[in-house]
Parts: structure tokens; C-alpha cells; sequence
């Protein structure tokens, strides 16, 4: 017999959930990628893996509160903890990929479609890797078509993600970037979601082995929540983000610029550190 699936136990509140967990973690990853490929100083592959890390940590965070809605009513659905664990890392390591490849080689057609065709493949990969850990009293069956057209969604999802890391700038951009991004990764995961069908082995019985998911999935997404919100307060808290994209760089005079003052101000009879304080800003006022 086909199972009573109920993918909104608790109603809007894990899609809601979900769809800021998403947005999150892709504002997050979107402002560490526009950090490097601006020439904003810092340290590169740092800025890139962090951003990696948290555009990662989101969408399976999103994933997972989602699952916590998703029931049988005539079977217990369990998780094998390796295999979730496992998800998590394949959501990191394949997002990675797409933004190292972004971050060092560019937004050109090929180099953008190769590393969203890669990340988006592997957000698909988190997804089924994830519901492939469900141990429940039946079998799992998907509908080809539905679950083609989830991949197709993650892939142009990864893609414009990719394109946006490296294409807008401002906090405000990046905003609304993220809110389209949350909303295509969560649209990918409740099509994947839509093709799911349970062939019960019988009628009453409990899946065996692996933990409940709200006793597994609730503690285990403790560490990806807390992850996110460190990450939140390193790009808060980051000096370029304060002053705005492109004003650290001017924040002081260049060696060129410092002696080009200097010959102009001997030249005109004037106090070269008069010159100086009047270029070097409001940041410097009272000193």
C-alpha cells in the first residue's frame, strides 16, 4: 500500500523556517564573494571558503527544516546519522567548487555555466543523499520527470547565485539576490519533494534502525545555526562592509597620490599636512 505523506505538519512554519535559512546563508555567501572579487584587501581563499561554508551550511539547513514537516501517517520516519552528516558535507564541498571557480576566474559564460552546472548538481546531490538516509517502513520512489526538473532548478539556482556573488554590489543588492536565491533553492527542494512516493512494506510497523527525525535533525542543525550566525557577525563586523564597497581602498592617500600632494604643496607655499587632513576624510577627524 502507498503511504499518507504530509510534507506541512507543522503548516507555513517549517517552509517559512526554511526559506530564511536559505536566504541567509546565501547573503552571507553572496557578501563574502563580492569581499574578494572586488579587490577588497583581505585574505582571498579565506573570504571565499567562509563563504562557501555558509551558503552551504543554509541550504542544508533549509533542507532539514523542511524535513522536520515531512511525515508518514502509517510509518515512523528515521535518519542514518552518517549519511546525514555526509549530505552536509557534499552541500559545502560542491558550493566550493562553483565559488573558488567564480571567485579566481571570473563570471565569463563558460567559467559561470561550468561552475553552476557543478554547484548546482551538487546541491541536488546534498538533497537525494539526504532523503536517501530516511529509513522508514517501505520503499522511496521518485517520478523521473519531477525529479529532472528539481536538478534543472538547482542548476539555474547555483548559477545565478554564482553570477550574482560576482556581479552586484551593496548590501541591498546582495539582499534581494539572497530573498530570489532562498526562494529558488526552496522551490528546488519542494519539487524534489513533490516527486516522493512510499510503497509501504505493511500496513502498521516502524522503520528500524537510524534516530527519530526530530530527536536526530533538531540537534544536529544546532551547529550549522550557530556557524551562520558567527559568519553573520564577521561580515557584520567587517571594516569594508562598514565604510562600503570600495571606500576602504580610498580611505588613504596612495604613495603616488602622498608625493604628487607633497610637490604641489612646496610648489604653492603650502603646509603639506594641511593638504593631507583635508583629503584624508571624516574618519580621521579629531585626531
Amino acid at each position: 500500500m502507498n503511504g499518507t505523506i504530509d510534507g506541512f505538519q507543522y503548516g507555513l512554519v517549517t517552509p517559512a523556517a526554511a526559506y530564511l535559512m536559505a536566504c541567509l546563508g546565501s547573503l552571507l555567501g553572496l557578501r563574502c564573494v563580492v569581499r574578494t572579487v572586488h579587490g577588497e584587501p583581505g585574505w582571498k581563499p579565506g573570504w571565499l571558503a567562509l563563504g562557501s561554508a555558509s551558503l552551504g551550511c543554509g541550504i542544508w539547513t533549509m533542507h532539514f527544516i523542511a524535513m522536520t514537516g515531512f511525515t508518514l501517517q502509517q510509518t515512523r520516519i528515521t535518519y542514518d546519522v552518517p549519511l546525514t552528516v555526509a549530505s552536509l558535507a557534499v552541500a559545502i564541498i560542491v558550493v566550493a567548487v562553483g565559488v573558488f571557480i567564480v571567485g579566481y576566474r571570473g563570471a565569463a559564460p563558460v567559467t559561470l555555466a561550468a561552475a553552476g552546472g557543478v554547484t548546482g548538481l551538487g546541491v541536488a546531490a546534498m538533497h537525494y543523499l539526504g532523503m536517501y538516509a530516511m529509513r522508514l517502513n517501505g520503499n522511496i520512489h521518485y517520478d523521473p520527470v519531477i525529479v529532472t526538473l528539481s536538478v534543472v532548478i538547482a542548476v539555474v539556482a547555483a548559477t545565478a547565485a554564482l553570477w550574482a556573488a560576482v556581479s552586484v554590489r551593496g548590501l541591498l543588492r546582495s539582499l534581494g539576490a539572497a530573498l530570489v536565491m532562498g526562494a529558488a533553492v526552496c522551490g528546488m527542494h519542494y519539487t524534489g519533494m513533490a516527486a516522493v512516493s512510499v510503497h509501504l512494506h505493511t500496513a502498521q510497523a516502524s522503520a528500524a534502525g537510524g534516530e527519530s527525525g526530530t530527536s536526530l535533525l533538531l540537534p544536529m542543525l544546532l551547529g550549522p545555526l550557530i556557524f551562520l550566525v558567527l559568519a553573520g557577525v564577521i561580515v557584520m563586523f567587517d571594516p569594508v562592509l562598514i565604510l562600503g564597497e570600495g571606500d576602504w581602498n580610498r580611505s588613504k592617500p596612495t604613495a603616488a597620490a602622498a608625493a604628487a600632494t607633497e610637490n604641489a604643496a612646496l610648489g604653492a607655499g603650502t603646509e603639506p599636512h594641511d593638504l593631507f587632513r583635508a583629503q584624508e576624510g571624516p574618519w580621521t577627524a579629531g585626531r
